[in-house]
């Protein structure tokens, strides 16, 4: 028995695309489905918040729905009633190298990162109506280790321990919180400035010898989202075996 219908939002704009693994969220969100909300910044460059993408009618992969213009879940969930579920897809990533790294640029990630993700969870915890989902987005490079990434990994962190943190919080409520850790996944954003010999050795890292796609990602959010209603205050990591 199908006893909850998801509606999940899409925490970037289609128009303000960082090209990385929020295209994920639109695959998810993909055909037409009920009302979804949530925020996002509206460049990877920024720590500006464009509009968000929500979606109304019904149908698609788990009923999950088209992307139409909406500001943060509250206001979502004044113009359309329930709000059951939320994915925040917030990233900013900058150039490596901690000795090397822009004081600026580290808080403008901040902001973003974890800034954007804290704001988007408040207030979805608000608005979220009973066997709704949240679903945060971290990184692979958190169990990778690589050198060079130390700023950004340790946003996503950040975003892991609120996800943890959150999902205990709502203790009571039936809403389940939880993140997906996607590793090398072939996003414009990921292949952006790397030879083919590196993308073939980042594919080779995999015991699936191949980069993820974002339609792998957006497999695991519509399963948080929809069915995945015992998985709670957990961390998924979808890289292939990567790490």
């Amino acid at each position: 028995m199908n006893r909850w219908r998801p509606r999940v939002s899409r925490c970037t704009d289609p128009s303000a695309s960082t090209g990385g693994n929020d295209g994920a969220a639109d695959i998810a969100l993909s055909g037409t489905g009920p009302a979804k909300v949530g925020n996002s910044p509206r460049d990877h460059r920024t720590d500006g918040y464009g509009p968000s993408a929500a979606t109304a009618g019904g149908g698609g992969p788990y009923g999950l729905g088209r992307a139409v213009d909406l500001p943060l879940p509250a206001r979502a969930g004044a113009r359309h009633g329930r709000v059951a579920g939320c994915v925040s897809a917030a990233r900013s990533r900058s150039p490596p190298q901690r000795r090397e790294f822009d004081l600026d640029a580290f808080d403008r990630m901040h902001r973003t990162n974890v800034r954007g993700t804290f704001v988007v969870s408040q207030s979805a915890a608000r608005t979220l109506n009973r066997g709704g989902a949240l679903i945060n987005f971290s990184t692979s490079v958190l169990r990778l280790q690589q050198p060079g990434y130390a700023a950004y990994a340790a946003t996503k962190g950040a975003v892991e321990a609120m996800t943890l943190i959150l999902a205990r919080e709502l203790r009571g409520r039936d809403v389940t919180v939880n993140a997906v850790a996607p590793g090398p996944t072939a996003t414009p954003l990921f292949l952006d400035g790397k030879d083919a010999d590196t993308v073939d050795r980042l594919a080779r890292m995999s015991p699936l010898e191949r980069l993820g796609e974002p339609a792998d990602i957006a497999e695991t959010v519509a399963f948080l989202a929809g069915p995945a209603r015992w998985v709670n205050g957990q961390v998924l990591y979808v890289n292939g075996g990567v790490a």
